[in-house]
């Protein structure tokens, strides 16, 4: 099939779309410029901008199917740079796709369109989006995810992905800022370390993806459903970090400061950061970063298994040794 990946440049994208090339089907990469890593997997760029209607639907012609990967990552910024790409991004190409009479279409979203403010174990796809957010982009992210899934129709196959906390070569966001922090001594661990939650190894997730791709069918239960995909197993938070931080020659955290102390940090950072109108930085601290590493969020990844026959095939322990130096 031809494919389109939005941001296939990136984290995920890149390896969503070497997948697909190494299945046999011609993969284009959507994003406002081409990436040289492209070139190494053969992988085309259809420039353009997900706010712009017109290039997304140049870049459509001729193309099969979506993975819509790209977006704006960040803990903290304006709600309408989140709310722009994010979500309104995201319908201006579930819109176009609709009027190209696209089938399928795969929405990579994140398992903090549920997160609140409490702990959840095992939590599963029942579980409802939360009433407030901590977190603009989980907020930018969940009404993306709820458009998405309210498009799908026999004639227009959605679904959405929600991995969990992803590592592994090219992540230039989660153990990068981890290790720069760390080298800093910024980093301190938040609540007791006994909080439990749910990671994934880049591989893994990118094969999640192609897997509900080709399970996706009007009579599947895949169609119009969102997944949670992690690890076998959710791990200690604080006990990842410091194995990620000693397999790069750093020292394990050992200063600690509880989950209520680090929430108000957060909120008079946050406080600070408003009254100036400064957006464009990454703050030590919020109060969604205070909750995400003192709290558990882990979930069953049975609803992926037994609908797309989910599993990872690369282990936390092989995934850590291929991060290692």
């Amino acid at each position: 099939m031809k494919i389109l990946v939005t941001g296939a440049g990136g984290f995920l994208g890149y390896y969503i779309a070497r997948d697909l090339k190494n299945l046999g089907h011609d993969v284009y990469n959507f994003s406002r410029s081409h990436h040289k890593d492209l070139d190494e997997i053969n992988v085309e760029t259809r420039a353009g901008n997900l706010n712009d209607p017109s290039s997304i639907g140049r870049a459509l012609e001729g193309i099969e199917a979506v993975f819509h990967v790209a977006g704006k990552v960040a803990m903290w910024g304006k709600w309408d740079d989140f709310y722009q790409t994010n979500t309104i991004g995201t319908q201006n190409l579930v819109n176009a796709c609709i009027e190209k009479r696209i089938k399928k279409f795969i929405y990579t979203s994140t398992p903090s369109v549920v997160f609140g403010s409490g702990d959840i174990e095992n939590g599963n796809e029942g579980l409802d989006y939360p009433k407030e957010f901590l977190s603009l982009y989980a907020k930018s992210k969940m009404l993306a995810e709820k458009y998405v899934l309210e498009k799908n129709s026999n004639d227009f196959l959605t679904c959405a992905i929600r991995p969990h906390l992803i590592f592994g070569p090219r992540d230039k966001n989660i153990i990068p800022r981890l290790l720069e922090a760390s080298k800093k001594g910024k980093l301190k661990k938040i609540g007791n370390g006994e909080n439990l939650v749910d990671i994934i190894y880049v591989e893994n997730a990118a094969k999640a993806h192609i897997q509900a791709f080709e399970s996706i069918s009007s009579d599947s239960p895949v169609a119009g459903s969102a997944y949670f995909i992690g690890q076998e197993e959710p791990v200690k938070l604080w006990d990842f970090i410091n194995t990620i931080l000693r397999a790069h020659g750093q020292d394990s955290i050992t200063k600690s400061i509880s989950i209520k102390s680090a929430y108000v940090v957060g909120s008079i950072i946050e406080f600070i950061l408003k009254v100036f109108r400064i957006w464009n930085v990454h703050p030590p601290m919020t109060r969604f970063v205070a909750l995400q590493l003192g709290k558990s969020h882990y979930f069953s990844h049975s609803k992926a298994k037994s609908d797309f026959g989910y599993s990872p095939v690369i282990s936390t322990d092989e995934a850590i040794a291929r991060i290692s130096p």
